[in-house]
């Protein structure tokens, strides 16, 4: 089947999907085709796509897959439809001709294997010609003509006319442009409509908001529409997707009724028991399919977005550590990490209720912070985590010490993990959970790619979206952002490792050995005796990996060492060497760009080299900024209409944003109070860690729910 598909329909199919150029969309499908990544692609043949980034890459590679699903899909229908003995040549080329799965489904209907239906029943008992007849809606003697096919089985006229009527209505429901004009009625004019499921009310309380309502359904957002669905698969509520019954019925009667005589009453009520029987069911499976894909993409898209933030949240870097896993009961969990992150040290402390040992924990808190020379401390955001960064805000011994309050979503999961068990065997779980929240705080990404992404807990709906679908955009997210910060060879983990472009997790478990056996790596080149890594993964992944103090001051950049050439070319001409260059501002200001540009080498590659030139290696990320409450605000209670607050995105959904302002409750800036102009989502004013200013528009203590403004500050 591929073989006899043009590259010009590919490009077509893929251009309408994402409309990007012909030229680019070419350009991307060969380079993915021939084993190139994505990072790959975007980073380091820009020249090839015009600077096309991950997402618009990703976007192809989706659409490209989502193309070769179709062909294959007109492969088995040509194959299923010529066993049958009925393809003809026009049919085969109406196939081929169409990459819509819906008009394809539509050609593939009439020949498309059934259970035994009323309008088969009908034909095997001899009504086949009746229907024809009446089809053709001339003036007979209905009566007469019908008592002409009565048998063992068809004992009266009104069985004849049922059996003929459910003929047509299989006719018209198979009929391809009766089914696009009623799928376009559909996308203008259905409406998802929900009905409370009687016995119901009290257990479906927290749906009260959808008992009974409708709206058009190109309208429905994303969350609404999960939210809905989520109600239904529990048995609260019915939902139906429907156009107003009578345009669908004028339709039909536009293409099907040709005259008002008796053959036409008959075909009349063929079409209405043809879409109530046969076409609106088919058409609202259809339009809940697509609107809980569109919803999937629109919930996974938050999600994506939220853990991209979260896992390019700034840095601390190689800081001595205390992390702290607050709790109340149980106490707070406490450890010392060295500036490599290695735990040198853990223990309980109780500064809270009910043991309440304030003092035995201060003194703990003050002899570590002397002894292990403690820089900053890490607090987890959970449990108890706003009563211990308040109570390490008040004791003398930490003024010198920087404090940050850290996410602990997933924590606990890493903690059970075997990543967790093989790095820390000997020690509880809720010693890993505090080691973690620590590692966090050093380098978020390193650390959180440790966890199922799923579980970090960025977004709404998550276990009502497709899952492999999530789990595949979550993977690419976390691929995307460990190769845009770059991966420090000599440190990381395999697990890091493993999603650089090129490795994968086998591949980093042999580097990580091999590192192991010669100390560390000098150079990039010596990935190249790394067994089993040959010159297609070392060119995909060596510009994504860093080494400090190399042999060659480039393998700590993010230049790729097919660009090396370039960069000796310059050195040469202006008689330094490459460190000389890379560490001399004046030198690299005095070199003439464009003279570079060649058939191999254009002006994105030479711009991304000059930049990398300026600052080798610069993490994307920036700096971890210390914990900044709002001073007097501790809980709800403490809040007031009109009082501005600092606060930071702990949550984005497509209705608004969650702020954590410094009390247990985050609260919500809704989208429309978070500009003073229309936004259709909250992703274009904020981004998940962001710290934002917001003025208190509503306090409700009793359900514990806060809303926030954004506007007019």
């Amino acid at each position: 089947m591929e073989s006899i598909v043009s590259i010009e329909s590919l490009i077509s199919y893929i251009n309408g999907v994402t409309h990007l150029s012909n030229r680019q969309i070419k350009s991307v499908v060969e380079l993915l085709q021939t084993g190139n990544s994505i990072p790959f692609i975007a980073r380091y043949r820009k020249e090839a796509t015009n600077d096309l980034d991950e997402i618009e890459i990703a976007d192809i590679a989706t659409s490209l897959k989502k193309f070769h699903e179709i062909v294959q899909r007109q492969g088995y229908i040509i194959k299923t439809i010529e066993e049958q003995g009925k393809l003809t040549a026009n049919l085969k080329n109406l196939v081929l001709g169409t990459f819509d799965v819906h008009v394809l489904e539509d050609i593939y209907a009439p020949f498309k294997r059934k259970r035994k239906t009323k309008a088969q029943i009908a034909i095997e008992s001899g009504l086949e010609p009746l229907a024809k007849i009446i089809a053709q809606q001339r003036f007979i003697q209905l009566e007469k003509e019908a008592a002409k096919y009565l048998n063992d089985v068809i004992r009266n006229t009104k069985s004849a006319l049922s059996g003929a009527r459910d003929i047509i209505a299989e006719w018209i429901s198979d009929n391809e442009e009766t089914r696009q004009s009623l799928r376009r009625l559909y996308d203008h004019y259905a409406v998802i409509s929900s009905k409370l499921v009687k016995g119901k009310e009290e257990e479906a309380s927290k749906y009260r908001d959808y008992f009974n309502v409708s709206e058009p359904l190109q309208k429905c957002p994303s969350h609404r529409m999960l939210a809905l669905r989520r109600a239904e698969d529990e048995g609260f509520l019915k939902l139906s997707i429907a156009p107003p019954n009578e345009k669908a019925i004028q339709i039909l009667g536009r293409q099907y009724i040709t005259d008002g005589n008796d053959c036409s009453e008959q075909v009349k009520l063929a079409a209405e028991d043809a879409y109530s029987r046969l076409i609106a069911p088919s058409l609202e499976n259809e339009f809940r399919k697509r609107s809980k894909e569109k919803a999937d993409k629109e919930a996974i898209q938050v999600f994506c977005n939220n853990l991209y933030a979260l896992l390019m949240e700034a840095p601390l870097g190689r800081k001595t550590v205390l992390g702290i896993d607050p709790g109340f009961k149980s106490g707070c969990k406490i450890v010392a990490l060295d500036d490599k992150g290695d735990c040198i040290a853990n223990d309980v402390i109780y500064p809270h209720p009910p043991q309440s040992k304030p003092q035995e924990a201060e003194a703990k808190i003050r002899h570590w912070i002397d002894f292990y020379q403690i820089e900053v401390i890490s607090i987890g955001n959970g449990t108890a985590g706003k009563e211990t960064i308040q109570w390490l805000q008040s004791l003398d011994c930490t003024k010198h010490v920087e404090l940050y309050f850290v996410s602990e979503s997933g924590a606990s999961i890493y903690s059970a993990t075997s990543i967790a068990r093989e790095e820390f065997p000997d020690l509880d779980l809720t010693v890993r959970g505090a080691i973690s929240i620590g590692r966090r705080l050093m380098d978020p990404l390193a650390e959180l790619i440790k966890i199922d992404a799923k579980s970090i807990g960025v977004g709404q709906y998550q276990h009502d979206v497709d899952q492999s679908d999530l789990k595949e955009s979550l993977d690419a997210t976390v691929i995307r952002c460990v190769n845009q910060v770059g991966v420090r060879l000599n440190t990381a983990s395999k697990h890091l490792l493993a999603y650089v472009s090129g490795i994968g997790p086998v591949m980093a478990q042999k580097i990580v050995a091999h590192r192991s056996q010669i100390g560390r790596f000098t150079n990039r080149k010596q990935l190249l005796e790394v067994a089993g890594l040959g010159k297609i993964a070392y060119q995909q992944c060596a510009g994504f990996l860093r080494i400090d103090d190399a042999d060659n001051p480039l393998d700590g950049s993010g230049i790729h060492p097919e660009s090396y050439p370039i960069i000796e070319s310059i050195s040469k001409s202006l008689k330094v060497n490459v460190a000389t260059l890379m560490s001399n501002e004046e030198l690299r200001a005095s070199i003439n760009w464009d003279s570079y540009v060649s058939d191999k080498v254009g002006k994105f590659t030479l711009a991304d080299i000059a930049k990398e030139l300026d600052k080798p290696g610069l993490d994307p990320r920036g700096h971890a900024q210390p914990y900044e409450g709002n001073s007097g605000v501790n809980d709800i209670s403490d809040l007031h209409t009109d009082m501005v607050l600092q606060g930071t995105v702990t949550n984005i959904t497509k209705f608004g944003a969650f702020v954590d302002i410094g009390v247990k409750q985050d609260g919500l800036v809704h989208i429309s109070m978070m500009a003073n102009k229309f936004i259709k989502d909250p992703m274009e004013v904020v981004h998940l860690t962001q710290k934002v200013t917001v003025k208190v528009i509503e306090v409700d203590v009793a359900r514990k729910r806060i809303q926030l403004s954004m506007k007019d500050i």
